[in-house]
């Protein structure tokens, strides 16, 4: 089952973060049809949130399909967004492990690593689409 967390630095609504932590699940094959998401109760309690929050990020998921309501019962994993590429993410996470220890151990705190991260993604995208 998907534990979610919130980034109040983000920028980012917590309910899109919701969202986004969902498919990003359903990408990553953590999630799979069938599978049941936390209840909005249980979200509520684990994040001190509005349940209208909870809410809201469930209907736009099921509104685009990957979620299902089932009254009374819980809200259930309809589709995936796997594809198959999947068999090449834990070779690359391990890379992407190894990566990261190698920056702590350079002195980077977690915002530094981000931020590195994220501008080299960035510059990399541009220069393939160049």
């Amino acid at each position: 089952m998907i534990e979610f967390h919130l980034d109040g630095r983000s920028g980012v609504s917590p309910y899109q973060q919701l969202v986004q932590q969902v498919r990003r699940a359903l990408r990553l094959g953590l999630l799979s049809e069938g599978d049941q998401l936390p209840t909005v109760k249980d979200v509520v309690g684990q994040l001190a949130i509005n349940p209208n929050t909870v809410s809201k990020a469930y209907r736009e998921l099921e509104l685009e399909g990957l979620v299902a309501a089932r009254p009374g019962v819980g809200t259930f994993v309809t589709r995936t967004l796997t594809d198959n590429t999947l068999a090449a993410h834990g070779p690359l996470r391990a890379d992407l492990e190894r990566w990261l220890a190698k920056a702590r151990r350079a002195g980077l705190d977690e915002d530094s690593i981000e931020a590195l991260f994220d501008s080299t993604f960035r510059s990399a995208l541009r220069e393939e689409t160049a």
